[in-house]
């Protein structure tokens, strides 16, 4: 007869089981999650298990193991990030009103997007500079720490059955034209207009480890953050503030806030859509 566990018991070896869980895939794959929020964690690999069928995290952890092609679907269940064009439109907004004025004033710009997931959201600047007449004069850099979403993200193919809620998104962001101007529809995908494709540069880069990101005008990271603990937040923040320019700017997600951060004297809230300036004097 086995020994009855009480539900608590349960939970804190199911705990232990996860943090052997990400040991081990730094030390096998070198994707470090140590740091991510342990919530956020245990929501992943308990819903990537009951669809597989697995009864333990330590089953888990000897599946990714030894069967490479399945930690490659783990990975995509564990960066599968929310997102859509256009999306939160008030941030758009926000980027037309008080963000371009200042990118307006300098003769090149560097933006670069972090946590570009799928690319929607860098699409949806994209466009929204060009609209606004800065596109030539500007270069993005989109990346993300899993190669297979960079990828489709560079592709730029999405589903037709998507475009009317991303088409509603560009319309109360205070787009300018008909938004099926920016697709090429065929075979029931939409194909991103090229145009929009040629400032912008994907690749990989990975928040948690790897370092500094030029000297960017502005930095654009929404609703990753709130997947980080505290650390590794202010780890992620030290990282963006060293990248970004004196003068630059730093936009965040909804559900996110510099309020926590240990350097956040050197920015000043633009926008009460979670958009910052770096100071030039942060003394002052």
């Amino acid at each position: 007869m086995g020994i009855e566990l009480s539900e608590e018991e349960k939970s804190s070896i199911q705990d232990i089981e996860i943090r052997l869980f990400l040991e081990a895939v730094n030390e096998k794959y070198g994707y470090d999650f140590r740091k991510y929020s342990m919530s956020y964690i245990k929501r992943r690999l308990l819903a990537n298990m009951k669809k597989n069928s697995v009864e333990s995290v330590s089953m888990l952890q000897q599946k990714i193991l030894y069967d490479p092609n399945f930690f490659k679907s783990l990975l995509a269940d564990i960066s599968l990030i929310v997102t859509e064009m256009f999306r939160d439109p008030k941030f758009f907004i926000s980027v037309r009103e008080k963000v371009i004025p200042v990118l307006r004033t300098y003769p090149f710009i560097k933006i670069w997007h972090a946590g570009c997931s799928t690319g929607e959201e860098v699409y949806s600047m994209a466009i929204l500079l060009k609209e606004e007449g800065l596109l030539d004069r500007s270069l993005i850099y989109a990346t993300d720490f899993n190669n297979n979403v960079v990828k489709k993200a560079s592709e730029g193919i999405y589903q037709v059955e998507n475009i009317k809620k991303y088409a509603e998104n560009y319309y109360k962001a205070k787009g300018k034209v008909d938004f099926s101007e920016y697709f090429l529809v065929k075979y029931g995908s939409a194909l991103v207009d090229q145009s929009l494709k040629k400032n912008i540069v994907f690749s990989d880069h990975n928040l948690v480890c790897d370092g500094i990101f030029g000297e960017m005008n502005m930095i654009v990271c929404r609703n990753v953050l709130i997947y980080f603990n505290r650390e590794l937040q202010n780890r992620v923040l030290d990282l963006f503030n060293n990248s970004l320019l004196p003068g630059g700017i730093l936009c965040l997600g909804t559900k996110e806030t510099l309020m926590f951060y240990g350097n956040r004297k050197k920015f000043t809230q633009l926008d009460k859509s979670n958009v910052y300036r770096k100071l030039y004097d942060p003394a002052h």
